[in-house]
């Protein structure tokens, strides 16, 4: 008796672990899909502020809004500090603040959309032969557009209030690579499974207000006690912002050793979080 072979019920062909879990296999998959990627991108962008008056320009009012709020609390009724700089003004707490924030904020946005993803696309899934593994892509890229345009803010104003871009930014695009590959393994993983445990949203919901204050956003990390911060820097996120602020505030390079454990780390989750979309997108149909 042969055999059984599975397939795939978007592309017909055999699924085994080892392509499941194949970095060139996702690559190709992705790469062959790019127009489609682009174009739902670019609807998710333009579908984001359809109707309102402002449009795109609320990716720029929103977290400068929540910057104003976070630094009167922090800085002017907590008096927190971070300890870089003798004559740290508000203006530097702010920025500083705000870069943590531009990473944070994809993160937190990305995971909480995740869970509902696929369910708010049922057509998708039962009417169109489409690759439902690029939505979790497009909702990323979407999602990094406005980070980059809260880089650009931040960067003006470092230029303007703190008189210097440093050298350092040319590391960026090693904070970036550590980054992203985390949200987006994370994506696949919440919006498969919210296709079959729609708890999982409020999960996700609390996980995320948690991880803000877990996460040395408001503070710097050498504020927390010895006997913890390394367990803090067990966090991705501890690390990848404590990174950015060293590269984009205070002209040093990035504490490597962490950086590339995290990185390790994020291509891992990645791979896996892929392999089980694949691996469970072809019960969708049955429970969407």
């Amino acid at each position: 008796m042969e055999n059984p072979v599975r397939y795939n019920t978007i592309t017909a062909s055999p699924v085994g672990l080892r392509s499941l879990f194949s970095p060139i296999k996702m690559i190709k998959n992705l790469w062959e899909h790019r127009d489609l990627i682009s174009q739902i991108t670019k609807r998710e962008i333009a579908g984001r502020y359809k109707g309102s008056y402002l449009g795109i320009l609320w990716s720029v009012v929103n977290p400068l809004l929540l910057l104003i709020i976070f630094t009167f609390v922090f800085s002017v009724i907590f008096r927190a500090k971070w300890g870089i700089s003798v004559s740290e003004s508000k203006v530097e707490f702010a920025l500083t603040l705000f870069c943590g924030m531009v990473v944070f904020n994809l993160f937190s946005e990305c995971l909480n959309r995740a869970p509902g993803l696929i369910l708010a696309n049922p057509n998708y899934v039962k009417k169109t032969i489409l690759p439902l593994e690029i939505l979790p892509v497009s909702l990323i890229l979407s999602s990094f557009i406005h980070m980059l345009i809260s880089l650009v803010i931040l960067l003006i104003g470092v230029l303007i209030f703190m008189g210097v871009i440093h050298w350092t930014i040319i590391y960026l695009p090693f904070i970036i690579i550590s980054f992203l590959p985390l949200t987006l393994g994370l994506t696949w993983f919440l919006s498969s499974l919210g296709v079959f445990i729609r708890d999982i949203g409020y999960a996700v919901g609390f996980f995320t207000n948690a991880l803000l204050f877990l996460t040395p956003i408001f503070y710097p990390i050498s504020a927390v006690p010895e006997s913890v911060r390394e367990f803090m820097k067990l966090n991705p996120l501890s690390v990848i912002i404590e990174c950015n602020r060293r590269i984009l505030m205070w002209g040093k390079p990035p504490d490597w050793p962490w950086l590339g454990v995290v990185c390790l780390f994020s291509l891992a989750v990645m791979l896996l979080g892929y392999g089980f979309f694949v691996k469970s997108k072809r019960a969708f149909a049955d429970v969407v």
